[in-house]
């Protein structure tokens, strides 16, 4: 755990252990199993049993649970490019935080270290609630990037092939973005709830670093809308552009179809098995068809030129 004494303002890494009255604690319990949860967070540090239950299963939406002497928060972190989420069980109460995961988060790392250099973070435990919950949402940031970045790679390959399989990947998109969306949606309620109103374990001049966070989290919401459009824009934009494809195709085959119909009209007539057809007897009946057939042609193709259908 990493501690810092009020009396010399020094922050060091100890063994967990129950903090003195002149000393702030941060606490990261990973993959604990029941007994160390109950152990740490139940027995050192007297939470509450509906917090020890929390912390061990932790398996709740984003959620805030006031009790007498601490609070319980849940949030969520996402870890990839699939935006796979892990929850956090966070405990503050007036001079320790103890965090909770059950997979290993980059940026816990991070945090222990910015926290060992730099004191003036670990003054109160609602500054360095700040500073977890902003690694956090910086992430969610990175999230919207690299979505950003797939509807246009997905928009620029269904532009040059309309007839790509792209369906099932952009339901799976929404689905996933969906999900994100409710939980973030919640967190901006918590992160609200910290600053509207009277948190016990923060200060007064540290509220605008959760409304910043705040802010931060309705940038990411709005986002997240917008990309939801996108992808339903997209797959209305595939069916369109098939749509205008199979309408040139029908078009096209319509006036191959219209010429070649009176052609089909005079090569039928002079293949009847009538007795008298003046042109069957002429030295040039041959040639004679054939300046019939293009003829007609020509003219077929003039008049779908004046009228403007190719």
């Amino acid at each position: 755990m990493i501690v810092r004494n009020l009396e010399t303002n020094q922050v060091t890494e100890q063994e967990i252990r129950l903090p003195s009255a002149q000393e702030i604690v941060w606490i990261h319990l990973l993959r604990p199993t029941p007994s160390e949860v109950q152990q740490v967070v139940g027995d050192l540090f007297g939470c509450h049993p509906l917090v020890v239950e929390d912390c061990t299963k932790l398996n709740q939406r984003p959620k805030m649970d006031r009790y007498k002497d601490h609070i319980f928060l849940t949030f969520f972190a996402v870890v990839d490019k699939k935006l796979t989420h892990v929850e956090i069980g966070i405990v503050i109460g007036a001079n320790f935080l103890i965090t909770i995961t059950k997979q290993p988060l980059g940026f816990i790392d991070d945090l222990r270290r910015e926290l060992l250099a730099v004191t003036e973070r670990t003054e109160h435990p609602g500054l360095m609630l700040h500073r977890l919950l902003d690694h956090c949402v910086d992430g969610y940031t990175d999230v919207t990037d690299h979505i950003e970045d797939l509807v246009d790679q997905l928009e620029r390959r269904v532009f040059h092939n309309p007839y790509l399989h792209v369906s099932k990947d952009v339901f799976q998109h929404k689905r996933a973005i969906h999900k994100l969306r409710r939980i973030i949606a919640e967190e901006k309620t918590i992160i609200g709830s910290i600053t509207h109103h009277t948190f016990p374990y923060t200060r007064a001049e540290t509220d605008v670093y959760f409304i910043d966070v705040y802010d931060h989290l309705s940038r990411v919401v709005d986002s997240l809308d917008t990309f939801r459009e996108s992808f339903s824009g997209l797959l209305e934009l595939q069916m369109n552009m098939k749509s205008d494809r199979m309408n040139e195709i029908m078009k096209t085959l319509t006036i191959i179809s219209s010429i070649f119909l009176p052609l089909t009209f005079v090569v039928g007539l002079y293949g009847m098995n009538f007795k008298d057809i003046p042109e069957l007897n002429w030295s040039f009946g041959y040639a004679y068809v054939w300046v019939v057939l293009i003829a007609v042609s020509v003219v077929m193709w003039l008049i779908f030129k004046w009228k403007k259908w190719i």
